[in-house]
């Protein structure tokens, strides 16, 4: 272990880490909810909201299983001061990107939704993106080990 490993964050990046993981959680929580959709819900929905539903491959779905649950363990990782942290929030990101991929460009979510489908991904992304950075500040500074 070197001098640089017991390097302690600045209450900020534990204030951060904290906040993503509480994100990562919501992000569990929503694939969880569409993950168990009832019957009720599907119903509830417009005619092209439950189509566009339908016809989401499986593959997007996995894809935005591996986002919240690889945000969640990278962001419990950060938690936990671990190197590992970099490579799970990666692998989250590449969850988010090809989900939103398929959302934004292979499907006909914005002529269901409107523009405002376009927002919510964005933010997504950056965060995520963000999360990557934060990992690697972490290993350079010595913060994670």
């Amino acid at each position: 272990m070197t001098a640089d490993s017991t390097n302690k964050p600045p209450v900020w990046f534990w204030v951060v880490s904290v906040l993503a993981l509480i994100w990562n959680i919501i992000g569990v929580m929503s694939y969880l909810a569409q993950a168990y959709t009832s019957i009720e819900d599907l119903e509830s929905m417009t005619q092209a909201q439950r189509e566009l539903f339908e016809a989401q491959p499986a593959w997007v779905t996995g894809a935005f299983a591996i986002a919240v649950f690889g945000g969640t363990l990278g962001c419990i990782a950060l938690l936990l001061r671990k190197k590992w942290a970099k490579p799970v929030l990666i692998v989250s990101l590449l969850g988010v990107l090809a989900q939103f991929v398929y959302g934004l460009f292979l499907s006909n979510t914005i002529e269901v939704y409107g523009n405002q489908a376009i927002i919510f991904p964005i933010i997504i992304i950056v965060v995520g993106v963000l999360l990557v950075l934060l990992a690697k500040k972490g290993i350079q500074k010595g913060w994670l080990t």
